[in-house]
């Protein structure tokens, strides 16, 4: 299976280095050149054009900020889609806009896959991120020993737009969660309580989340560095909240959620880091939100291992033959 990769930002870099890291024969675009060097010096392959990504590959990913973008590049790499090539949009995405590029490739005779990642740079590094992925289940089963090596729990969430739909729902969970760790930690300092002590109260209970034993140590640290900005912060849960209008859902905190971040984003700069948002509170309160101890960067411990297909309660799959 020879793989084109397009969009090598803090994500895709650490995607396509998965790919790299174990075998596959990846070439790869992005627009800035240093960082297509760095793969090619390390025996990748590089490419002139996304046309010519799809055209010398079978399998084309993208990993890019927006949908505009992934447009962009799917109008480009069109006319060479035909039968035998796959494309897997791995950017969070617009799930009625993977739908209507996802239906141009197949027009094609190509398959689709709307397969956005989860779990932040630092799994995506290791190979130890979660995959969402939409599309019909023979192209799913083709698709699986690829995306088992890129990450290392792997969803199939059903038709195309399906897998991008749940991938906003998480971001917006993820961004709540911060907000609320952000409120306590600022809260406990009031108080009078160690923030040591605080983050480890807050992991062993029932208040702790995948965010606060990730995000919470950067808050604390400093460095407050994610490698996730308040834009695409906002990018996410716009589609979120976008999902609940079209459905006719009254959301009340997505809003307010919405209002906190856009209001931090002008505070502290478009492309503020999202952990930055603990600065309002830090700012209205005078208070610093540090302690010695933690790391100034995320570094999965989780030794690197083979994928493997999750499984929804009730849901049953045929056992392969050995």
């Amino acid at each position: 299976m020879k793989v084109g990769f397009i969009g090598l930002g803090n994500v895709g870099s650490k995607l396509a280095g998965s790919l790299l890291r174990n075998g596959f024969d990846l070439t790869v675009l992005d627009r800035k050149p240093d960082l297509v060097a760095n793969f090619t010096a390390r025996g990748a392959g590089g490419a002139d054009s996304a046309a010519a990504l799809m055209r010398n590959n079978d399998v084309v990913i993208t990993c890019l900020p927006s949908p505009a973008a992934s447009a962009e590049v799917m109008t480009e790499m069109l006319p060479e889609v035909g039968p035998g090539k796959t494309w897997l949009e791995m950017s969070t995405t617009d799930e009625a806009e993977i739908r209507r590029l996802a239906a141009l490739v197949t027009q094609k005779g190509g398959a689709a896959v709307d397969c956005p990642v989860s779990g932040g740079c630092h799994r995506a590094d290791t190979g130890n991120i979660s995959i969402f992925a939409g599309c019909d289940r023979e192209t799913f089963e083709r698709v699986l020993p690829l995306l088992t090596r890129l990450g290392r729990r792997v969803l199939h969430t059903g038709p195309v737009g399906t897998a991008s739909t749940l991938k906003v729902m998480t971001n917006y969970l993820a961004t709540a969660n911060l907000l609320t760790c952000c409120e306590a930690l600022v809260t406990m300092k009031a108080a009078g309580m160690d923030l040591a002590t605080t983050y480890e109260a807050m992991k062993i209970s029932s208040g702790t989340s995948f965010v606060h034993e990730t995000e919470s140590q950067l808050i604390l640290n400093g460095s407050r560095d994610v490698s996730f900005t308040m834009d695409l912060i906002l990018k996410d849960i716009g589609l979120f909240q976008t999902i609940a209008e079209r459905n006719d859902v009254p959301l009340e905190l997505s809003p307010m959620i919405i209002d906190i971040m856009k209001d931090g984003q002008a505070r502290y700069g478009e492309r503020a880091n999202s952990d930055d948002i603990i600065r309002r509170l830090e700012d209205a309160t005078g208070l610093s939100i540090l302690a010695d101890g933690f790391p100034a960067e995320l570094i999965d411990d989780e030794p690197e291992a083979p994928g493997y297909e999750v499984v929804p309660p009730g849901v049953t799959r045929p056992v392969a033959a050995e």
